[in-house]
Formats: structure tokens, C-alpha cells, sequence
């Protein structure tokens, strides 16, 4: 088998225009397709095929990936993708669509003789654009050959976490993941919303902890995007991690946890993106400790 294949992608937003580029830079043949078709005409310049319908973009493809909003968008574009699924293809399914939806995507997959991947990626724009995702990956190994040159594209390291992609293994360890992400983030905007309102300097806040256990490159690189207003183009979207954060919650909520972090972030974030933040970066929830969108960071 060679290891250059016909890749279809779609979804171009932040990250998959990112994986789609590195997966060009592979050498591998790659067709993308996104809703708003502008947001795929760039990758033309970088060697991409644009397609102008799912189904063109899926014929023939080795391997099928989507990193879309959610997971009824995901099935939504797969049906519209489905003449054309060639029977035997493998599909990477990137994007977090939370246990229930994962567990849709694998039935169609099962009905159209496609190998499903549970494949969630762990990472920004920034390890997006330079192929170093983390890779969450749950399929047959059988068939982990046909994904893994793709895999190899997109990220610096695969994590395999079970043999059948429909149990969602992948995906529930993305939702642990994320939602230490999203609490991260959460409290880095209340620090620096409780600093401004005391008449602290965030960076004397720094200086105390620098150094120690409770300091985080994290916290300084989320905390340096709203002190320098540096909120866009995002690494990962207000809208998209309320999204995540609904799943997080939606997921304790069925296995009898309750997660009041992750709760209260949703409704931050919720708060940020009614204010206008939607399409900034995920710590402008910061902007939902006060009533106005103008606040000064301190």
C-alpha cells in the first residue's frame, strides 16, 4: 500500500484548513469542501482540490475526514456525502461531537461500509498549522495503516485509546481533556477580572507565583491575548468551546457526575459570545465579569 492518499476533508475552518494544508504538504492528494465554500478557496493556492459538493469531494477518497461544528453537522454532511462513499473507505471523525453523537456517526458508518475512526484532535491553531496536534484515536487496528499516514500529517503524536471507534473511547478522553481546558480558561479571565477590579497589576500577580507549582505557560500565553488584545484571529473560538462545554456537562450529567465548573464556564462563554465575542479567542469569556464589552483588562 502506498502511503500517499486521496484525502478528503470537510470542514475548513480553523483546523481543518490547518490539517488540510499539512496533509498537502505530505505529498498526499487532498479535496476540500466547507458550507461557506470562501472559506475553502484559499487552500487551492496551497494545492488543494476545492469541491463543490460533499459527494465530489468524498469520490474515490481513501480516507474521509471531517472536522465540523458538532456531530449533527458532521451526519448531516455525511448524507449529503453518502452516493459517493466509496464502501471500504476509512473515515477519520475529528470533529468533538460528544458521546451520543459519536455513537450516530459510527451507525452510519456501519451502514455505508465505511471504517470508522473516533479520531479528536488536542490542540489550537498554532500545533494546528504546524502538523503537532495530539491525535485522540480509537479504531480497528486491522486498519490503522490506512489512517496512519494521515495521522502523521496532522499531528506529533497518535494516542490510541480502543479498538472500536463506535465506543467513543477517543472522544471521552477529549471531553476530559477539554474540560480542564475550558476551566483553565475560565480562571485565567476571573483572575484578571478580579485584578482589575482590585487596582492589582496581573503582572505583580505573576512575579508572586513565578516559578512555582501554581504557574502555568498557560495561564501567561491565554492571559497575554487579553492584556495585549490580541483576541483575534482566535486559537480556539468562544462559540466553540461553549459548544464543548455543553458536551462536557451533557456527558457527567449521563454518568451521574455533577460538574459545576464546567456548568458555569458554558454560561460564561455563553455570556461572552451574546456580548459579541463569539468569534474571538476562548478566553474572551473573560469579557463575561462585566456588563459591558469594553472593559480594560487592569
Amino acid at each position: 500500500m502506498t502511503d500517499k492518499l486521496t484525502v478528503s476533508v470537510l470542514g475548513t475552518g480553523i483546523m481543518g484548513a490547518a490539517m488540510a494544508r499539512n496533509l498537502v504538504r505530505a505529498g498526499h492528494t487532498v479535496r476540500v469542501w466547507n458550507r461557506t465554500r470562501a472559506k475553502a478557496e484559499p487552500l487551492a493556492a496551497d494545492g488543494a482540490q476545492v469541491a463543490g459538493t460533499p459527494a465530489a469531494a468524498v469520490e474515490g477518497a481513501d480516507v474521509v475526514l471531517t472536522m465540523l461544528y458538532d456531530g449533527p453537522a458532521a451526519l448531516d454532511v455525511m448524507r449529503e456525502a453518502a452516493p459517493a462513499l466509496r464502501s471500504g473507505a476509512a473515515w477519520v471523525q475529528s470533529t468533538t461531537a460528544g458521546i451520543e453523537g459519536v455513537g450516530a456517526l459510527a451507525a452510519f458508518a456501519h451502514d455505508h461500509g465505511l471504517v470508522f475512526f473516533d479520531a479528536p484532535v488536542l490542540g489550537t491553531r498554532q500545533p494546528a498549522e504546524s502538523g503537532q496536534l495530539l491525535v485522540l484515536a480509537a479504531g480497528p487496528s486491522a486498519h490503522r495503516a490506512a489512517v496512519t499516514p494521515v495521522f502523521d500529517a496532522v499531528g506529533a503524536r497518535t494516542v490510541w485509546s480502543g479498538e472500536d471507534g463506535a465506543a467513543g473511547t477517543a472522544t471521552r478522553l477529549k471531553l476530559v481533556a477539554n474540560s480542564w481546558v475550558i476551566a483553565a480558561t475560565a480562571a485565567v479571565g476571573e483572575v484578571l477580572a478580579l485584578a482589575g477590579a482590585l487596582g492589582v497589576d496581573p503582572q505583580d500577580f505573576f512575579d508572586a507565583i513565578g516559578g512555582g507549582p501554581l504557574d502555568m505557560g498557560y495561564l501567561r500565553a491565554k492571559s497575554a491575548l487579553v492584556l495585549e488584545d490580541r483576541l483575534t484571529p482566535p486559537q480556539f473560538a468562544v462559540a466553540t468551546a461553549a459548544k464543548d462545554a455543553r458536551l462536557i456537562v451533557r456527558a457527567g450529567e449521563e454518568h451521574g457526575v455533577r460538574l459545576d465548573v464546567a456548568a458555569a464556564s458554558a454560561e460564561r462563554l455563553e455570556r461572552a459570545a451574546a456580548q459579541g465575542h463569539a468569534d474571538e479567542d476562548m478566553v474572551a469569556a473573560y469579557f463575561a465579569s462585566f456588563g459591558s464589552t469594553d472593559r480594560p483588562a487592569g
